[in-house]
């Protein structure tokens, strides 16, 4: 087996709002391993500011994996614990070589038979903004929002309560996410107001990190809480079986490339169940190639809630997509 790999520079259409600040491009790596005349690709999908693996020796480390690819791939997951996007693109690009054509993991999904609910992703932006996005994906059918907040609550609160004005929770599912945005004494106001407006949940309403201030909103929380940042960068499974265990939140949210992949998110959920904590799957900004690779791969994990899976639209310059959205259901192309 033969590897190489190759830098990729995705455009946003439209700058991205975060609390982290705005995003203008994206940064990935396209790993492409042959063998027999077949060739498998995978997306190493690096998150600059927020993955693990975001240091100054990562083209290093996957140079180092092409050259070490016909190593033992126990060998390899080992090598590669501290570079979950890496070890993630290996996953697909194995997979791919297995399957051939665009499929990671054949079935119903990739037959068109089935299709993966997702929910509605709006930006960060000013109020109009925020509800030209909201809008438009009410248009498009979805029942599930999931808005980004934890810049000014002040403006986001607002929007929130006129969504709820218009429609019940049982019309319209609300999730937010703070990204970290809140100190802990402004969390507990806000999952408050979050609760009398019956929102779902809130994702990592203060920064990552601070296990017992989590621990202590979660057990008091009226509104679920889901650990996202929180995952990333805990590799040992007793390290990570500990950290549930601390914080015991309502879900965790899974970004493969930030988690060490199918395998490392396999390991998240296989303990999350144990502690009955729920869970859904989110990507990262990833490319067509690593969204069509974590939709194939969520489809196998039969999780009836909506997922906060990508649809590929955010960047100009994008490979040809596998999917396609219809409504709030994301199909594979046939």
């Amino acid at each position: 087996m033969e590897a190489t790999y190759l830098q990729y520079l995705l455009q946003f259409k439209r700058p991205s709002g975060t609390s982290r600040g705005v995003l203008l491009d994206k940064e990935t790596y396209i790993l492409t391993v042959s063998e027999n005349e077949k060739k498998g690709v995978g997306e190493c999908a690096i998150f600059r500011g927020l993955s693990f693996d975001d240091r100054p020796d990562y083209e290093e480390k996957l140079k180092w994996l092409c050259e070490n690819i016909n190593q033992d791939t126990a060998f390899l997951k080992e090598e590669l614990k501290e570079f979950p996007s890496i070890w993630f693109g290996y996953e697909q690009a194995v997979q791919n070589l297995k399957y051939g054509d665009s499929l990671y993991f054949p079935g119903e999904f990739t037959e068109g038979k089935s299709a993966i609910t997702i929910n509605g992703l709006i930006w960060m932006g000013d109020a109009g903004y925020m509800e030209e996005q909201i809008q438009e994906k009410l248009e498009k059918g979805f029942h599930c929002i999931k808005l980004k907040i934890g810049v000014d609550w002040k403006s986001e609160h607002v929007i929130l309560q006129k969504l709820r004005e218009k429609f019940s929770k049982d019309q319209l599912e609300l999730r937010v996410d703070a990204n970290g945005g809140f100190s802990k004494e402004e969390a507990v106001i806000v999952l408050q107001q979050l609760a009398d407006l019956h929102i779902h949940s809130i994702e990592q309403p203060i920064k990552a990190g601070n296990w017992n201030d989590m621990a202590e909103l979660c057990a008091k929380t009226p509104t679920p809480i889901a650990l996202d940042e929180e995952l990333i960068g805990i590799i040992d499974p007793e390290k990570k079986k500990q950290l549930l265990e601390t914080i015991n939140p309502q879900y965790i949210i899974l970004k493969p490339a930030l988690v060490g992949g199918f395998s490392g998110s396999d390991e998240w959920i296989s303990l999350a169940e144990n502690q009955n904590i729920g869970w859904w799957i989110t990507s990262a900004l990833e490319s067509n190639i690593g969204l069509n690779a974590i939709a194939q791969y969520t489809f196998t994990k039969k999780n009836p809630m909506p997922q906060g899976l990508g649809t590929g639209a955010l960047f100009v310059n994008n490979f040809e997509s596998d999917l396609e959205l219809r409504n709030e259901l994301l199909w594979f192309k046939i």
